[in-house]
């Protein structure tokens, strides 16, 4: 779950209204010349773009029939400009589409099916439970480029001075903590309060915010309910950080864990080389990546997150086979370990885990606690439902609101954003 990337409003309407126009480029409609496509690309425009650029120069060469406007446009603006832009006909011919957003625009229609196609050719090689994320209805609208979850990152050396491992529960962590706490001096763990972060806490007890199957609401069940008390068990007692609720608190627990300050957090693959810029970890090697706790169930799930490659559907048909052309190019073994090497990123299949590629410890760590991932439902309206979740668990975490009381009124707000679902 890559965060927002900073961008002026500037650039990102300049960007907006230089491809607004997906399969309309000049010189497209020549048959004697390459038939020009758009590509939107939602990375980070300072540390991760320019391996796309790099990337994209390379395509054009081997293929000179197709020409790439690249246009990095900002994440957190681009599936409100993609939606707009779509719904126009004039969006770009390929987007870097979050794997959130990619069942709201094929239920649009704005998505090509990618089944069958040159994009797909190599789906065999990639991990099944990404493939299974990028459906819609049957049908697979996405190819993914990149892939990340959470797994519970540790500093090896407050570990071993504590004399202990990696715990297995959440029960075990609470013992750990203290464990650490006595020994180092250091709290053992410090947890979030955003919704995304007490997914794999709801896993752990088998449930989720909803089940899709049964359109059933079950963020306040039974289930739910042992879950978040897990959650919230863990920012009291010793060792244990209390709960951060102010709007710096995601960059307060990543910069307490990087400079030693805290011994564990449950963290994604987005942070690695940020990890590698702290004190703690000037040493790569004491980063220490393991599945994220199991629950009762004793069993651990961990949201999958990542990025997919999407074909529009209203670009013509020439525009559309360039297009897939570069989908598989882009998604290639060759390229994903290109991106892993430069951004420090997860590839979604397992050619590309080359022995380059796993000589970064935390892309070989994260490797190893991909299994737990579990894809999110395809539900267009999946990724909404964390929004009433992140109002209520800073107010329950911080005690201004008691647990029943937070996923009661966490429920009726989602009820209104699935008004077919029962409770």
């Amino acid at each position: 779950m890559r965060r927002g990337i900073a961008a002026t409003a500037l650039v990102a309407s300049f960007a907006l209204a230089a491809t607004a126009c997906g399969g309309d480029d000049s010189g497209s409609d020549n048959s004697s010349g390459p038939v020009t496509i758009t590509w939107w690309d939602t990375s980070n425009a300072t540390n991760e773009a320019p391996t796309y650029q790099a990337l994209v120069k390379q395509f054009e060469a081997a293929n000179k029939d197709v020409k790439v406007k690249y246009v990095n446009v900002p994440f957190d603006q681009a599936q409100n400009k993609f939606d707009t832009a779509a719904g126009a006909s004039g969006a770009p011919d390929v987007l870097r589409s979050e794997v959130g957003w990619t069942p709201a625009f094929a239920k649009k229609g704005f998505f090509l099916p990618l089944d069958g196609t040159e994009a797909l050719k190599d789906q065999a090689k990639f991990k099944s439970n990404l493939i299974e994320q990028a459906k819609y209805e049957g049908k697979t609208y996405g190819v993914p480029i990149v892939t990340d979850t959470l797994a519970l990152v540790y500093n090896k050396a407050l570990f071993t001075k504590a004399g202990i491992e990696a715990p297995k529960t959440w029960d075990d962590l609470k013992t750990a903590a203290a464990t650490i706490k006595a020994k180092t001096g250091v709290d053992g763990y410090w947890g979030s309060t955003q919704a995304y972060y007490a997914q794999s806490f709801l896993y752990g007890e088998g449930t989720d915010t909803v089940d899709a199957d049964a359109e059933k609401i079950t963020v306040n069940s039974a289930a739910a309910q042992k879950a978040y008390g897990t959650w919230l068990g863990l920012f009291d007692g010793k060792g244990l950080h209390k709960a951060d609720t102010t709007a710096d608190a995601y960059a307060h627990i990543q910069d307490a864990f990087v400079n030693g300050k805290v011994a564990a957090i449950v963290q994604g693959p987005w942070e690695i080389t940020n990890f590698y810029k702290g004190t703690a970890f000037t040493d790569k090697n004491n980063l220490g990546i393991a599945t994220v706790p199991a629950g009762s169930t004793g069993k651990a799930g961990a949201p999958t997150g990542g990025h997919n490659l999407s074909v529009y559907a209203g670009s013509d048909k020439a525009h559309q086979a360039a297009a897939l052309k570069f989908v598989n190019f882009m998604t290639s073994a060759a390229s994903q370990a290109t991106i892993a090497q430069k951004n420090s990123t997860l590839p979604t299949r397992d050619d590309a885990y080359t022995a380059a590629v796993k000589a970064d410890p935390g892309i070989a760590g994260y490797q190893t606690v991909l299994s737990a991932a579990q894809p999110r439902p395809a539900l267009p309206e999946y990724s909404s439902l964390w929004g009433p979740l992140d109002t209520e668990l800073p107010k329950i975490a911080g005690g201004k609101e008691t647990l029943d009381k937070g996923l009661s009124t966490a429920e009726t707000a989602i009820a209104k954003l699935v008004p077919d679902f029962s409770k």
